[in-house]
């Protein structure tokens, strides 16, 4: 049996076939996690609920789904909840990106972007939380960005989506005040994940040797939702960076965050597919 201060409660992360979701599911299960794993990658989660089987010896559930339908959303709840698998711990990290200027995106692009991390994520808390609440305990953790501390160009929709996950977040953490129940938003930086590539990205050389690995991140992340936190801007970096901001007019904000987009990534040449999860 698994031993760990998450031991017999069952976690929940979407987009975890990869990237940062990959490696929350990794620490939870370290924790003594059992969980259900969520993404459109059938085969990649497979891999990885056996990967957590054997590591640790935790009960793991693979549930394929494309969180942009909202019948997915439902058929989520009741293969879990439904069927008498409570979840204790709801991760909501599927996300999507888009790295260009607005007048030149695809519609269709960020309205799917627009459903997987805003209204995927809201429905998917409107469903589940409720039901921790009812049991006086449990942990939501929505994955943010620091992109939600300032408006940034040609990641404008992306940056905004994010702004919104972490109010959603802090100001529906303060409402379960002496329920049992916390939230808590991450906001990570730059990261080694696939991210960047879907959100059709190349991350300049400098850039990346001091972006973050998707392990340690998932690491501070679950640190801190464990200790009752509310917000974690996960890095001393990006700490000092988003701290920097507060100091700015908020018309050089803009230009700080096109300055520091521009220095670290640059477009990729084509455009790739979006593959959330």
């Amino acid at each position: 049996m698994a031993k760990g201060k998450l031991a017999g409660q069952r976690a929940l992360v979407t987009g975890s076939s990869s990237g940062i979701g990959a490696a929350l599911a990794r620490e939870l299960a370290r924790h003594g996690a059992n969980l259900v794993l969520v993404a459109r990658r059938k085969e990649r989660l497979e891999a990885l609920a056996e990967e957590l089987r054997q590591a640790h010896g935790v009960e793991v559930r693979v549930e394929p789904a494309d969180l942009t339908d909202p019948e997915a959303r439902e058929r989520l709840l009741a293969a879990t909840e439904g069927a008498g698998f409570p979840i204790d711990v709801l991760v909501n990290n599927a996300g999507l990106g888009d790295y260009e200027s607005f007048l030149d995106a695809s519609w269709e692009r960020l309205q799917r972007m627009l459903e997987l991390n805003m209204r995927a994520l809201t429905h998917l808390m409107y469903l589940f939380a409720p039901r921790l609440v009812a049991r006086g305990k449990g942990r939501v953790m929505n994955v943010a960005s620091t992109g939600a501390y300032m408006p940034v160009p040609d990641f404008a929709v992306y940056a905004a989506s994010k702004a919104y996950v972490r109010n959603l977040t802090e100001a529906f953490d303060y409402e379960l005040k002496g329920t049992g129940v916390r939230a808590i938003a991450v906001c990570p930086g730059g990261t080694h994940t696939e991210f960047l590539e879907h959100a059709n990205q190349v991350a300049k050389p400098a850039s990346s040797m001091a972006m973050m690995s998707a392990e340690r991140c998932a690491r501070i992340s679950v640190k801190r939702m464990l200790r009752g936190r509310r917000l974690v801007v996960t890095g001393w970096v990006n700490v000092f960076a988003v701290t920097l901001i507060r100091f700015l007019p908020r018309r050089m904000v803009p230009w700080l965050a096109d300055v520091l987009m521009r220095s670290g990534v640059s477009k990729a040449e084509k455009q790739i597919e979006a593959k959330p999860g």
